[in-house]
């Protein structure tokens, strides 16, 4: 178990090869990362870079972070996960040359949302409010609050989830990510 942003308890799934903890998490993402199942594409990935707590039940996950992003589908974020057929990802995601907030909601297949940011923004925070059965993402550009409804989706109650940041680069070389505050209240 890790010690970061002032709480116990934080571990990886699929850990990047470089990555260190200071006043947050900096990593850089390594190549042919990715979360997906089946949709459109029919292929499965779970070797996204993923740093979390894990969560019971109702609980917020607020995540701020910046990346340098530079090839296709490079993406960072938030993310909730029971399993490998059961999570949520949200965050900002390269895509055809552009910058995409992007919500993936997984529940044994993949669906995913897109919605093209008309800036670039320094830093992005995304609010994942899970109560109930449901999860409300939020997000804010640079030092907005994260007060805009990006989606709400279905997810499975009372299962334990990992709660955290995650990032992954599918198609290009890998790239550096910093995660600066990732917060975990109400479990």
């Amino acid at each position: 178990m890790i010690m970061a942003f002032g709480a116990s308890g934080w571990q990886w799934i699929n850990p990047p090869r470089e990555w260190t903890a200071d006043d947050g998490i900096s990593l850089f993402c390594d190549p042919a990362t990715d979360m997906w199942r089946q949709t459109h594409y029919g292929y499965t990935y779970d070797s996204a870079h993923q740093f979390g707590r894990v969560a019971e039940g109702d609980a917020r996950l607020t995540v701020t972070f910046s990346g340098d992003y530079a090839a296709q589908y490079d993406q960072a974020g938030a993310v909730l996960r029971i399993d490998e057929s059961n999570w949520i990802k949200a965050g900002v995601e390269y895509v055809d040359g552009g910058f995409h907030l992007s919500t993936v909601v997984t529940r044994g297949f993949s669906d995913w949302s897109v919605l093209p940011l008309d800036r670039v923004a320094e830093r992005v925070t995304f609010d994942l409010e899970r109560v109930g059965d449901s999860v409300t993402v939020r997000y804010g550009l640079d030092d907005e609050q994260p007060q805009t409804m990006l989606r709400l989706a279905y997810f499975p109650p009372d299962a334990p989830a990992l709660a955290g940041a995650m990032a992954a680069a599918p198609a290009g070389k890998g790239f550096a990510v910093r995660f600066s505050d990732i917060r975990l209240t109400g479990c």
